[in-house]
């Protein structure tokens, strides 16, 4: 088999286990023969439709097996797989589809119209429609074996970045990147063969595709997809479909945690829960672990996959902590200057290894910019303790300078979160003119409660330095997030980061 990349996936899983089940979705189950199938007869069709290598294919839609066999024919053919962010707007799609040259666009039905609007200046030349039209392009399809050659060090994805500031950026992922990548999990997880994980995370976001499917699948394991998350819904596949493993970010963690049923759910058949995407406040964790499951934490980023990882054997003792690097990762926290900080100094997290992007789409001098003496530059902010593992405090952007002190909102946001009555909360710094800026906290009450923002502040009190407590509380209904449940600090400050609020 000449093809070393992801598109030999599902023959090699299917000549190991052909009749074990690779993916559940709304009723149908598909074995890995069925995924092996099903993915040649697409990379035919698109074939046939004049896709070659290097080609961009995008995929546009919530998570369906569709999804899965569109990147792995992408892979066949040494194509390139471009999932697209299914909460952008028109304009935003048309410019990910421009921008990436994309000539193959497969999408779900309720983007029709979407599509349909789009402007004609891009590459695309082949729409497919997932539904009969796609089913009938598999049929007429052959199903005789492709083996174009592909490397590792080939293009397989590109993935754009969340875009919270400026234009997003598309970082080029490479077949290897993929694979390391699920090799760390395999390793670091200790994922099993007769996994049966939950995949309520976006798959075009890289913690629901690499951090929890692909090695899933690599491992010949069972994924069961659903579209959009819901934690009554959550609740109820678990106990349904037994489920061992799932990923979330805190946010979906946080609904679980407080609807109704979760007191007396049946989470018997979980062995593993998996959290990451932002900092995980302490109250969470610790509400996981009281009733007796293990929550585990990780880090990564869209242009090097999953970096640090917290195993089960600290995730009491180092609570908090995003673990040490994942087997084949290195990690530094370094000083302005480029130094390494020490035990408990705040620094920038940096990143080296075989998962690491190998740059950004179109834009070298972005990427000579990101990297530094070979190491990817995170934009995080972090501090390590004297056992070497690492606690991500913030974005360094998101750093708030109060009369010459550092305040890192993360650390006031974990403590507000344990307050019984607040359900999200954002700190941002806001212009002043005796410090230059001071923190202000946004909340969002759980509902029903009648918050009182002095008593919030005043809940803060011998808990934080003076210097951190914030100076201003305001009530929020909800708080802007990503499709991927990242906390959109831009337009909270946009919002109500002005000094005197309507």
């Amino acid at each position: 088999m000449r093809n070393e990349g992801l598109g030999s996936w599902p023959a090699r899983r299917a000549r190991k286990t052909p009749h074990r089940t690779a993916v559940v979705h709304d009723g149908t189950t598909i074995t890995y023969a069925a995924l092996y199938e099903r993915t040649t007869r697409l990379a035919r069709a698109l074939r046939a439709a004049g896709v070659r290598r290097g080609d961009r294919i995008a995929y546009l839609g919530p998570n369906h097996p569709s999804f899965l066999e569109t990147l792995f024919a992408a892979g066949t053919l040494g194509a390139v797989f471009v999932p697209l962010n299914i909460r952008l707007a028109g304009p935003e799609i048309a410019y990910q589809l421009t921008d990436s040259g994309a000539r193959v666009l497969v999408y779900a039905p309720r983007f029709a119209g979407l599509v349909a609007g789009l402007p004609g200046n891009s590459d695309v030349r082949t729409y497919v429609e997932v539904g009969p039209e796609y089913d009938r392009l598999l049929a007429d399809a052959s199903d005789e074996p492709i083996d174009e050659p592909v490397t590792g060090d080939d293009t397989c994805l590109i993935l754009y970045t969340s875009g919270t500031t400026g234009r997003p950026k598309g970082a080029m992922l490479t077949h290897a990147n993929a694979t390391w990548n699920a090799v760390n999990f395999l390793i670091d997880k200790d994922l099993h063969a007769d996994e049966r994980a939950l995949v309520a995370a976006p798959l075009f976001h890289i913690a629901g595709l690499t951090v929890l499917s692909l090695p899933v699948l690599l491992k010949g394991g069972t994924l069961v997809l659903v579209e959009a998350f819901d934690p009554a819904d959550t609740l109820d596949l678990v106990e349904r479909q037994r489920i061992t493993y799932m990923f979330g970010v805190p946010a979906m963690f946080e609904q679980i945690a407080r609807h109704p049923r979760w007191p007396d759910a049946d989470l018997s058949s979980l062995r593993m829960l998996s959290c990451g995407g932002a900092p995980v406040p302490t109250p969470l964790i610790e509400t996981y672990q009281a009733r007796g499951l293990t929550f585990l934490q990780g880090y990564g980023m869209t242009e090097a996959l999953g970096v640090l990882f917290l195993d089960g054997e600290h995730s009491v003792s180092k609570a908090g902590s995003a673990g040490v690097p994942h087997f084949f990762a290195d990690v530094r926290v370094l000083r302005p200057d480029l130094t390494p900080v020490d035990v408990g100094e705040t620094g920038e997290v940096v990143v080296r290894g075989p998962s690491v992007m190998s740059g950004y789409w179109g834009l070298p001098e972005e990427t000579a910019a990101a990297f530094v003496d070979g190491w990817f530059r995170t934009g995080d902010a972090a501090r390590v303790d004297e056992d070497g593992y690492v606690f991500v405090v913030d974005r360094i952007k998101d750093m708030i300078i109060s009369g010459g002190e550092n305040i890192y909102p993360a650390e006031i946001e974990d403590l507000l979160l344990a307050h019984p009555d607040i359900v999200e909360c954002a700190v941002i710094g806001v212009p002043d003119d005796k410090w230059g800026e001071v923190p202000r906290a946004v909340v969002v009450p759980r509902a029903g409660a009648d918050l009182d923002p002095d008593e919030v502040l005043a809940s803060l009190s011998g808990r934080l330095a003076k210097y951190k407590i914030p100076k201003s509380v305001v009530l929020a209904d909800e708080l802007p997030r990503t499709a991927s449940g990242k906390l959109l600090k831009s337009r909270v400050r946009k919002r109500y980061g002005i000094t005197q609020l309507p």
